[in-house]
């Protein structure tokens, strides 16, 4: 990475923004966790109160999708939440904005999406999922 790329990509000013749509994000993230946190539970408990045989309940496989489709949406959100940690740490280090792949600039139309994106969109189209 030449020195120009480890250059701060954003001012002080502009730096207290990212920093406050990043909390905005995490503040978001953080209350779908707790909802679908309660979801989980009201699932697991509803199953619960009611001997369910997967096999022969014709409701058991919905109840196990639902199950898994929600733990599934926590386990993204979690992620999201990493993500957005980590966006908080570049930007401590000043290199917020730059791709960690290339090194080139991210553009603002992609962070103001995706605040916590770490790479370029040619290098995500590239990257493996």
């Amino acid at each position: 990475m030449s020195e120009s790329s480890r250059d701060a990509v954003f001012r002080p000013a502009e730096a207290a923004a990212v920093r406050a749509r990043l909390a905005a994000e995490r503040a978001d993230t953080a209350a779908q966790i707790a909802a679908l946190g309660r979801d989980f539970d009201v699932i697991v408990e509803a199953n619960a109160l009611v001997a369910v045989d997967d096999e022969h309940d014709p409701e058991g496989s919905s109840t196990a999708f639902e199950r898994a489709h929600v733990a599934a949406l926590l386990a993204q959100a979690h992620d999201h939440l990493a993500a957005l940690d980590r966006a908080e740490e570049r930007l401590a280090r000043g290199v917020y904005g730059r791709c960690e792949t290339c090194g080139d600039p991210i553009p603002a139309e992609r962070l103001e999406v995706r605040p916590a994106a770490s790479t370029c969109v040619r290098c995500a189209a590239t990257r493996p999922r």
